[in-house]
């Protein structure tokens, strides 16, 4: 016991500990001292910044795509038709019986207009009701499926090139007015077509549907567009006719007509019944289909069935070729009346290339006859083609870009691609073609190969001016360190290149961050709408150098310009 208390008393209890009095400060002052940053090169883990969430948006003539940047695909794809843009509490479309209601029939022009946003001729366009189905439809994307506040989100909004500068603004001023968005970044439909295809340069051929688009694209610039009124409305237009020649799909009272007056009532009269919109629609999105080469589906079962006996050994290929022409010919497709009584009808499955190759590639037509805005795609593919500069031709004709609607259907691709071909063997790159052409280029040819046949060869006296060049071993061998050291590029052949798409495109580029052309900002466009925009060349991009630390105001623009769109 002496001995324990004898060590206590040795060592008496320490208040406070030694040598940590220099840490005590202020009791008034925080216990946690505060973090200061001194450079802008602090770690990135110490700010908990959030990255901005991009949208966009896809507007065509009959559909809008949205979705959010980084992502491959849009998350919804909303149309304009009559049943969405209904009022509340109608519910005409649940009545029994609404659908089989007879409606007034409209003429060739207005053959699917209450499915369309807008038409390039706005004479008889209500640009308010524009502005409203736009609002709804931008309101329905945010609300029920990109599931975002629209305040302080920027917006991509990716629209085609040729576009009426009264139907852009009224779109501009819809979401400016009804959405808190702060700018509006726009993008042209054919670059970003290029721009999922993984290149830089291409021809871009857009399908839509009431015309049908052709840009050439090079090092990311429209260089020149062309357009046909060939599309996928009178696509549709010749399906529903071609549909209602069966007597199974007659309603009741309606009596058939003849082929002949069916023709007439398509190029002068009226158009098919607007109740047959939606299956006409339906059945050339599922089941048309465009034959590969020019073949004639016209041919009669006795023709069909005569034996053709070839004069060289019949191979694997042809043979394959032939049963699937057979199974064309003979195939019988059975679909469902859409209206009363709902029977099935028989239709040849060769008969439903008809509508496509008569209305895109204009099959029974004499180019003579047709107008400049009614060519055929492959014509117009050359044309567009021929007018370009021999460079720019090179890189584009490797490089065909085949999109929209109308690129979905079963063999018009190759069909295309095809024909161009044909069109450039036979013709060339001559914009001067016809009879007398064709017999000046063989007079020419025939002079040129008569003095080439009546000139002297050289013999090993001759003079030295007119002996082969002796090769260089060390140039060779520099162009192949050259062809070693550099990419190859694809030049001078018809090739076609599959793309994404054009939203995709758009997120793909809102994702790298890329300063567009065209960023309109929300209170510029509120003051002065589009009569505030710029021209290219009055437009001052700041020349200062970025320091290293961050500024506010270096290297943006003093305005804004419509780019493609002016």
């Amino acid at each position: 016991m002496a001995n324990t208390a004898g060590y206590f008393d040795r060592k008496p209890a320490v208040t406070s500990r030694p040598g940590l009095s220099h840490l005590q400060g202020d009791p008034a002052s925080p216990h946690t001292p505060q973090r200061t940053f001194s450079s802008a090169f602090s770690s990135p883990a110490l700010s908990y910044r959030a990255e901005e969430e991009v949208v966009v948006f896809e507007l065509g003539a009959r559909h809008l795509s949205a979705g959010i940047v980084g992502e491959s695909s849009p998350r919804c794809r909303l149309g304009f038709g009559p049943e969405c843009s209904r009022r509340v509490g109608d519910y005409r479309q649940y009545l029994p019986e609404y659908k089989d209601r007879p409606r007034k029939r409209k003429r060739n022009y207005k053959w699917g207009e209450d499915h369309e946003l807008w038409r390039m001729d706005l004479r008889n366009v209500d640009l308010g009701l524009v502005e409203d189905k736009v609002e709804r439809a931008v309101r329905e994307a945010y609300t029920k499926y990109l599931l975002l506040d629209s305040k302080n989100k920027r917006l991509v909004l990716v629209l085609p090139s040729l576009m009426p500068h009264r139907l852009l603004s009224s779109v501009l001023s819809s979401i400016f007015l009804n959405f808190q968005t702060p700018s509006i970044t726009l993008f042209s439909s054919p670059v970003l077509n290029v721009v999922a295809a993984g290149c830089r340069t291409g021809l871009v051929v857009d399908i839509g549907w009431d015309e049908t688009i052709i840009t050439s694209v090079y090092e990311h610039r429209e260089v020149q567009t062309q357009w046909t009124t060939r599309a996928m409305k009178v696509v549709t237009q010749r399906m529903a006719i071609l549909l209602q020649e069966y007597p199974n799909l007659k309603g009741p009272g309606q009596q058939r007509r003849d082929s002949s007056q069916t023709q007439k009532d398509t190029s002068d009269q009226f158009s098919p019944d607007s109740r047959y919109f939606d299956f006409s629609e339906e059945v050339t999105s599922r089941i048309a289909w465009c034959s590969v080469k020019g073949q004639d589906h016209s041919q009669s079962e006795q023709e069909t069935s005569i034996a053709h006996i070839p004069e060289q050994p019949v191979t694997t290929e042809d043979r394959i070729s032939e049963a699937h022409n057979q199974i064309q010919n003979h195939a019988v497709l059975s679909l469902p009346s859409p209206l009363p009584p709902h029977r099935t009808f028989q239709i040849p499955f060769a008969r439903l290339a008809e509508p496509v190759e008569a209305g895109l590639l204009a099959k029974g037509s004499n180019l003579h006859d047709l107008d400049d805005h009614e060519q055929p795609l492959p014509q117009l593919i050359y044309k567009s083609l021929l007018s370009l500069s021999p460079d720019v031709r090179s890189q584009c004709m490797a490089r065909i870009i085949i999109t929209g609607g109308g690129s979905n259907i079963a063999g018009l691709k190759t069909r295309l691609l095809n024909d161009l071909k044909d069109i450039v063997e036979t013709r060339g790159w001559d914009p001067v073609y016809g009879q007398v052409a064709t017999e000046a280029k063989r007079y020419r040819q025939a002079v040129r190969n008569t003095r080439l046949n009546s000139k002297p060869i050289p013999s090993e006296g001759a003079e030295t001016h007119l002996q082969p060049q002796v090769e260089d071993e060390i140039t060779e061998k520099l162009e192949k360190e050259k062809l070693k050291s550099s990419n190859p590029t694809v030049a001078g052949e018809i090739r076609g290149v599959e793309s994404l798409g054009a939203w995709a495109g758009g997120s793909l580029v809102a994702g790298l961050k890329v300063k567009g052309v065209v960023e309109i900002d929300r209170d510029s466009f509120l003051a002065n709408g589009l009569a505030g925009a710029k021209k290219e060349s009055e437009v001052v991009h700041a020349t200062q150098r970025m320091s290293l630390g961050a500024r506010s105001g270096i290297g943006e623009k003093s305005g804004w310009t419509l780019g493609a769109w002016a």
